[in-house]
């Protein structure tokens, strides 16, 4: 007997075992991964005091346990998309979640320091294929009609993550000690490996002249260039010193290299001919310039409200749980808005209110408290819900089948790279504007200075993004109106 066939976007999927494929299941599966990769992220990082004491190293040395999970995500998460393109996505996805799940494992039961390290960055290759596949998954298992709102739940699921990392992190530790941050990602990996495995469509392969092959010279220098460009940006601890130069001279002549084997390659990881598309092209820079912006309120905003504002420790955590909490609540909206007005619209609006939000918090005197930073800062952080989820649709919605994984690998890498550039060089702007050497001591006016300065520049940022995006906006037109005219009599495309 043959199989079920059944159409997901319109395409015959032979269905296992006469079972039809479950949408919402299968986003649920889609979800879990995201929010765990998420968690991976932000769950360590109140950890690190406790672990410092545990295995008697200093700052410097515990660092790296958030450092290997980063690293691994940037530098493998464009690789993970091509190999999931040519592989099955169902497939390697799957085989993400096992690693991830049996890495946390590893990372509770490490017995040193090293061991810990080595156990994040094999997380971090877990955590980089379920970033790099869960967005290209979207495209099979929901109409097109329903991308946006599929986008925002994932967003949503990647906010509810970075937002309960520190209190589930800090209640754990103080529950179960320090192991239980890394042990808890296990029953909720196996749970998502279930779901994923009975639900998410079979993979299915599109008839090819020549089959694809994946791209090892282009992989390793893409992973070289980008783990050279995170260290400059994040070693140093603030100071930008003769290793740092060296690293960011490497990771610019990697760059070089890089482009010229991606030339040269018969499969390439990165088509180059990919980025002359303005949606994507625009998509890919607007994504990182936006993400250094957001990393400047998770750099800033801690300094701020405990220095200029005078908060506890309590009450900065708490103030900073709101941003999260908003785009877990704006992003699922989003997405529908997205699908009813479409994206361009909405990434154009995602923008101004972050514009008008960081230029509001540019000029905000530290009299207004509380409300004066929170206001504006709900502003912002509902201006990038609407834009990270319109984006990722604009950029997703019209990418072939077999380039999903790639072109999904290149939005989280993007984003990345705006994170980690966020963290250096808001980080730098903030510190020079408050003429502070250490940031811990510095007045509340110098601190309130460095904030006004910081969001400034963040406003200029955001003013770029919507330059390319009506520059991107342009450029499809007028490739809309040539390819409209090349159809056209030549009679009327002279009248025209």
């Amino acid at each position: 007997m043959s199989k079920p066939v059944i159409a997901v976007r319109g395409q015959p999927v032979a269905a296992s075992a006469g079972r039809l494929p479950s949408v919402p299941w299968a986003l649920a599966s889609l979800a879990l991964s995201t929010l765990l990769s998420s968690l991976g992220t932000s769950i360590a990082n109140v950890g690190l005091p406790t672990l410092a004491q545990a295995f008697e190293a200093s700052f410097q040395e515990v660092q790296w346990i958030v450092l290997a999970y980063l690293l691994a995500i940037t530098t493998l998460i464009v690789g993970a998309g091509q190999l999931g393109d040519i592989t099955g996505r169902r497939r390697l996805l799957l085989v993400g979640i096992l690693v991830f799940t049996g890495a946390s494992v590893l990372c509770g039961i490490a017995p040193t320091l090293p061991l810990l390290i080595a156990a994040r960055a094999a997380q971090g290759f877990g955590a980089a294929i379920m970033m790099a596949l869960t967005v290209a998954f979207v495209g099979e298992t929901v109409p097109k009609s329903r991308t946006g709102s599929a986008m925002g739940l994932l967003g949503t699921m990647s906010a509810i993550g970075t937002a309960l990392g520190p209190s589930l992190g800090g209640a754990l530790i103080a529950g179960l000690g320090w192991r239980a941050i890394f042990l808890v990602a296990a029953p909720l990996g196996i749970v998502t490996f279930l779901i994923a495995r009975r639900h998410l469509p079979a993979d299915r392969r599109e008839p090819t002249a020549e089959p694809a092959r994946f791209d090892h010279a282009g992989t390793a220098l893409l992973a070289l260039t980008l783990a050279a460009y995170a260290l400059a940006m994040t070693m140093g601890r603030g100071s930008f010193g003769p290793l740092n130069v060296a690293l960011l001279s490497g990771a610019i002549i990697g760059a070089g290299l890089c482009v010229r084997a991606e030339r040269r390659a018969a499969s390439p990881l990165i088509g180059l001919a990919m980025l002359r598309d303005p949606v994507l092209s625009a998509g890919l820079a607007m994504s990182a310039l936006v993400s250094t912006v957001m990393m400047a309120t998770l750099v800033v905003g801690p300094f701020y409200l405990a220095r200029a504002l005078g908060l506890d420790a309590a009450m900065v955590g708490l103030v900073l749980s709101v941003g999260p909490l908003v785009v877990a609540l704006t992003a699922v909206p989003a997405g529908r808005i997205a699908d009813r007005l479409g994206p361009q619209r909405i990434t154009v609006a995602g923008l101004i209110g972050m514009a008008a939000g960081s230029l509001v918090l540019a000029v905000m005197p530290a009299k207004f408290g509380i409300p004066g930073y929170l206001v504006p800062m709900v502003i912002t952080t509902v201006g990038y819900a609407l834009f990270q989820t319109a984006n990722n649709t604009a950029v997703m919605a019209e990418v072939r089948p077999a380039q999903r994984g790639v072109v999904s690998g290149m939005l989280n890498l993007s984003r990345n790279l705006g994170l980690v550039t966020g963290a250096s060089v808001m980080g730098a702007v903030f510190a020079f504007a408050s003429a502070a050497t250490d940031m811990t001591t510095a007045r509340p006016e110098a601190v309130a200075a460095g904030m006004r300065t910081t969001f400034a520049v963040a406003a200029a940022l955001v003013v770029a993004a919507l330059a390319i995006a009506a520059e991107s906006r342009r450029r499809t037109m007028r490739a809309r109106l040539l390819a409209h005219d090349a159809g056209l009599p030549a009679d009327q495309r002279e009248s025209r």
